[in-house]
Parts: structure tokens; C-alpha cells; sequence
């Protein structure tokens, strides 16, 4: 059974085929290129089908909730006819219920290798992305649960609906294909959501076919990710790193991140033919639960729809059991950030890096996502759409939307940058009066967050150089140029012309703020270095002052000696009185003292000579 949303050829066929996809005898007829439909569409239209018929209206918002659903994709609807629906009380031959076991055996195996001894080795090369189709990514995914806000804005040049919803509303509304369906009028429909959950964001793939790389990026993403854009047959996704002043409340952006190797993808999640038997009209029965022998070994994946919902499967044990022990390798970790994050408190700047992610869809629709349960972040943009004289509503195209939002997360930046230049003047201030090492210990930290900004900001202008410059080739790429009905098709960009000329401004902004990264990163060390030349200087100054002391009371320590010898007789002593003493004494201290001061004294000479002649070059000059 092919999925829509994970790898497919240029004729639809899925590169990852399940187990029935195999078998000759069930195999689906060819379907129409997608590339040619979705990826090089001229414009941006409100009926494009790329909204409305990618999810089945008949499959539930989760399957281990809901009952037992055949987990089947659009473009596999007549396969799952020829095989089950075709008449639902009808009795499977011996030959289905053979195929029924190879299937229950080949999962078995596949949820034992799963969670086998050394399970991350074994995931590795397993397929990639998150497909909420497969039943078994609720047990993976479920916890992943926080109430979000979300908005969903339709707006045009003359007109602007704004509906805001919880959870649940959502998932109802992306249930519906009729009240999801934007208006006639919208040229453009803006779904923004505020937190990462589970259930919404299922809902919404489900909806609008969400690329399982994206969704894998969604929640296997890390807070210090690159930002980067991916280009998919259906849709542009934009993941970027949103940097800005930290607030007094905190909230738990890394909450929603899924701890688990990229390459650990949930396993097919298959219901046997066997259990999609009904009762017959007119029998009221319900149908008898199926025997277990106590003599067979408990098996590792839920083989009954019973066993979802009465007791826990040895798989949902070990997941479970893997699960505690990834946390607590990341407890670990986390303790060390915790830790390193106390000791640099104190004269910092507080910086929120948290991910976005946008959808960019041909039919005018974009979905962002940020990490945060508000939508503070992105009211500058709400407020600008309530205004009709604004270039988005002037404008309605879903790029010029896009270029806000990435416009919008430039200008947070441009807050940290400012923040950034505040304290580096409060500390160059501090090192040129009197340096001190509590200054120099929050220039080493200020100098460590800078480089980090750098790292993660420096993409940003990449993705928007990129938008800019390789939008229509990237798009071009996405073209099966083997398929001979994609020879003339016209090759058209997820971002408008216009919307080009308006990220040419983001582009400098982001400039800006890089040069201005290395510029105070170069001040940092610049001050560091010299607050440590400054100490090393005065440590010399000091061991100079004390060898010429050394020097200078050298002859006289050796004359005192001599002088106080207890010799018998004594000429000099005998004969003579003190002032013998001080007239030897005065005349080698002038001779010692000259002598070591020398090459000081020459110094001075030439240094007032220079001042002496640069006064009189500038009074000739300027007479």
C-alpha cells in the first residue's frame, strides 16, 4: 500500500512499498505524474488540490484512540477495495488468511529487530521521516502533547477573517473537509500555530500531506539546529532559528523534541485480514475475541485490536524501557548545561533561540510553527494584516507572508545585536579605567555567546541568499524531465518576484548583523588581550623598578659591608671618620645611578625632541 507522503517516483509509486505492495497480485494501477501537477504550478490558486485531497476523510485522528482503521493512503484506495472493503462480511479465502500470517510473522520480526539488544545499531538505516499514517508513531510520538494556540487567518486585499482555537477545535476543523475549505474570496489562508503537539500536528499533516522529512525535522529537531530550506514536490519547508530577548517567563522549548537517533523511524503497523471481519446484517453478536494458546510466546507488536486497548504489548514495554534509558542520558547532559548555565549568570545577555517552521504551499496556504503555547512572537505580523494599507494585504501573495515572517525573526536579531553593543561599551568602559578579572571572566562568556549566535545565524543569510538566487532551479529540480509530459511545462518558484526584491532587505539586515557579530567578537578578545598586556605590562613595570633599586644599592650594600668589618686595625675606620664613608658612598651612588638609567634618560631626550619638532611643523603649517 503506497504512501502519498513518503518517497515517490515520478509515476506516484512509493520507493518504500509495504509488504502487499510486493505481490503481483495486488498491485495498483499507475497513477498520473505528481510532479507534473504539483511541482511547477503557474500560479498560486485557491483550488488547487493540494489542500483538499490528500487526506481521507474516513481515517481517524489516531488510530490507537479510535478503533481499528485500515491505516490506507488516497492514491491506495482501490487496492484496499480489491482487498478487504469489497464486501465487508464476506469470509477471507485460505489464501488470504496465508498471506494474513506471513504478515504477522514478518512484523513479529521486524518489532523484534526493533527492539533488539543494540536496538540504536539496528535502527540505523531504517527509512526516514515521521508518517502519521503508520499506527505505531503514536506510541512513539503521543507523549508529545502541549495545548497550543492557533490562528488561522484568510485574507485578501479587501477582506480578513481571523478564528483563534485550542486543540481540539483544530483537529475537528482538519477532520472536515468543507468547514477547511477557505473561502472563496481568500487569496491566501495563514494557519499559525503556538507549540508543537502531537495531535495537531498529525491532524495537520493529515490535511495537507506534510512531507515526512519535514515532520521528522519538526520533532527530531535540536534548538541550535541550522536553519535551511527543503523543496518538496507539494510544498517549500523553511526551518529557522529564531533568536530574541529572553522575557521573565521561560518557556520549555526543548519539551517537544523527541530524544531519538534520525534514523529511528516507527515500523508498520499492519491489522491482519482477520480482524477486519464484521458481523453479518442482522446478527447483533459482537464478534468473539480470538484464543490465545498459552504455550505460544508473547508476541512483540499488538496483534489484535484487543490488545491496544487491554493491556500493554511487550513492545509498548520496551519502548518504554529504551525510552527511560535515552532520558536518562539526556538528564545527564541537561544537568551539565544546567550547570554551566549558573555559572555563567550574572552580565549576560539573555538570548531565547528557539526553531520555526514554515510550510509554504502552492495554493496560497502557509502553516507556521513555533516552539512557544503563544503567538507573541508573531503579532507584529497579525497587527499588519488587520491594516489594508499594508504590503500584505495590498499584496495578498503567500511569499510576501514568508518574507514578514523571516523579516520578523531579522529584526529580533537585530534587538540581540543591538543588546550585544550595550554591554560591550559597559565593558570596554570598565577594561580602559581599570581592568579587572570579574570583567575579563564576562568577556570570555560574552566572547563564547557571540561565536554561538554567529554559528546560528550565519545560515539564516544562506537560506535567504538562497530563496533569492536558486528558487527557480530548485523547483526545476523537482521536475521528472524522464517523463515526456513534463517536457514543456513551465518551471515557476515557490517565491514571488517581488517578494525577491523585499528579501534583498533581509539579506542586508542579515549582513549586518554578522559583520557586527565579528566585530564584537574581535572588540571581546581585543580587550581580553589587553587587559592581560595591560597585567603583564605592570608586572614588568614593577620587576623594573625593582632591579634598578637592585642595581643602585648594590655598590652601596658592598661599601656598607666593608665598612662594617671588625678589622684590627682599620685604616679606614681607625684614621678616618663617617664622612669618609659618604664621600666614597655619594659619589658611586651618581655613578650607578647614571649608568642604569642611562638608556632611560636618552629615551627622553629623543622623545622631546620629536614633540619639540612636530609643535613647530604644526606651527608653520597652519600659520
Amino acid at each position: 500500500m503506497p504512501r502519498e507522503n513518503s518517497f515517490t517516483d515520478s509515476e506516484g509509486r512509493s520507493l518504500t512499498p509495504d509488504l502487499e505492495d510486493e505481490e503481483p497480485a495486488f498491485e495498483a494501477q499507475p497513477r498520473p505524474s505528481m510532479t507534473s501537477q504539483m511541482a511547477v504550478s503557474p500560479t498560486y490558486s485557491a483550488t488547487s488540490p493540494v489542500g483538499h485531497a490528500v487526506r481521507d476523510p474516513s481515517f481517524p485522528t489516531s488510530p490507537i484512540s479510535s478503533g481499528v482503521q485500515a491505516v490506507r493512503s488516497p492514491g491506495s484506495r482501490s487496492h484496499a477495495t480489491q482487498f478487504s472493503t469489497l464486501s465487508p462480511w464476506t469470509k477471507p479465502t485460505p489464501k488470504d488468511r496465508f498471506r494474513s500470517a506471513v504478515r504477522k510473522v514478518i512484523s513479529m520480526h521486524r518489532g523484534t529487530r526493533f527492539m533488539s539488544v543494540g536496538g540504536r545499531e539496528a535502527r540505523i538505516g531504517a527509512e526516514p521521516g515521521v508518517d502519521p499514517r503508520r499506527a505505531s508513531a503514536d506510541m512513539q510520538y503521543g507523549h508529545i502533547h502541549k495545548e497550543c494556540a492557533i490562528e488561522i487567518t484568510d485574507y485578501s486585499s479587501v477582506r480578513v477573517n481571523m478564528q483563534r482555537m485550542k486543540n481540539g477545535e483544530f483537529i475537528e476543523l482538519m477532520r472536515d473537509d468543507e468547514a477547511s475549505r477557505r473561502p472563496a474570496w481568500s487569496r491566501a489562508r495563514w494557519i499559525n500555530i503556538g507549540g508543537v503537539s502531537w495531535d495537531v500536528i498529525k491532524a495537520l499533516s493529515l490535511r495537507y500531506d506534510l512531507h515526512p522529512l519535514a515532520l521528522e525535522d519538526v520533532f527530531h529537531g535540536h534548538s541550535q539546529n541550522r536553519s535551511k530550506a527543503d523543496y518538496y514536490v507539494r510544498h517549500l519547508f523553511l526551518r529557522i532559528l529564531c533568536h530574541q530577548l529572553s522575557e521573565t517567563d521561560i518557556d520549555d522549548e526543548n519539551m517537544f523534541i523527541a530524544h531519538m537517533p534520525r534514523s529511528a523511524s516507527p515500523e508498520p503497523f499492519e491489522k491482519s485480514v482477520l480482524d477486519e471481519e464484521k458481523t453479518l446484517p442482522g446478527d447483533s453478536s459482537p464478534s468473539p475475541k480470538p484464543q490465545v494458546s498459552r504455550r505460544k510466546r508473547k508476541s512483540v507488536l499488538p496483534m489484535h485490536r484487543h490488545d491496544i486497548h487491554s493491556r500493554p504489548t511487550q513492545l509498548s514495554r520496551l519502548v518504554e524501557k529504551e525510552g527511560q534509558k535515552r532520558s536518562a542520558a539526556y538528564t545527564r547532559r541537561d544537568i551539565n548545561q544546567l550547570t554551566l548555565d549558573e555559572l555563567k549568570r550574572g552580565e549576560r545577555v539573555d538570548v531565547d533561540v528557539s526553531p520555526m517552521f514554515i510550510f509554504l504551499f502552492r495554493d496560497g496556504t502557509i502553516i507556521s510553527i513555533h516552539s512557544k503555547s503563544t503567538l507573541d512572537f508573531t503579532a507584529p505580523i497579525t497587527h499588519r494584516l488587520r491594516q489594508p494599507d499594508t504590503v500584505l494585504r495590498t499584496t495578498p501573495d503567500p511569499s510576501i507572508l514568508v518574507h514578514a515572517l523571516l523579516d520578523l525573526i531579522v529584526d529580533r536579531a537585530l534587538q540581540v545585536v543591538d543588546a550585544y553593543h550595550d554591554k560591550i561599551n559597559k565593558f570596554e568602559r570598565d577594561i580602559l579605567l581599570k581592568p579587572q578579572v570579574k570583567t575579563i571572566r564576562r568577556l570570555h562568556i560574552l566572547s563564547g555567546d557571540l561565536i554561538l549566535h554567529k554559528r546560528t545565524l550565519e545560515p539564516i543569510k544562506t537560506l535567504v541568499y538562497g530563496l533569492r538566487r536558486y528558487d527557480i532551479d530548485r523547483c526545476a529540480a523537482l521536475i521528472d524531465t524522464s517523463d515526456p509530459s513534463n517536457a514543456d511545462v513551465a518551471v515557476v518558484g515557490f517565491m514571488s518576484h517581488k517578494s525577491k526584491i523585499y528579501l534583498a532587505d533581509v539579506f542586508d539586515h542579515m549582513e549586518y548583523i554578522l559583520t557586527s557579530l565579528d566585530m564584537f567578537a574581535s572588540i571581546a578578545e581585543n580587550l581580553i588581550n589587553y587587559s592581560f598586556n595591560s597585567a603583564s605590562y605592570d608586572m614588568n613595570v614593577v620587576m623594573r623598578r625593582l632591579t634598578l633599586v637592585t642595581i643602585i644599592g648594590l655598590p652601596l650594600t658592598l661599601l656598607t659591608g666593608y665598612f662594617g668589618m671588625n678589622f684590627d686595625p682599620f685604616w679606614a675606620v681607625n684614621n678616618n671618620s663617617d664622612l669618609f664613608f659618604w664621600k666614597i658612598a655619594i659619589p658611586v651612588f651618581f655613578v650607578t645611578f647614571v649608568s642604569a638609567l642611562w638608556k632611560d634618560f636618552v629615551d627622553l631626550y629623543h622623545y622631546m625632541q620629536k614633540k619639540i619638532w612636530a609643535k613647530k611643523v604644526a606651527q608653520v603649517r597652519f600659520k
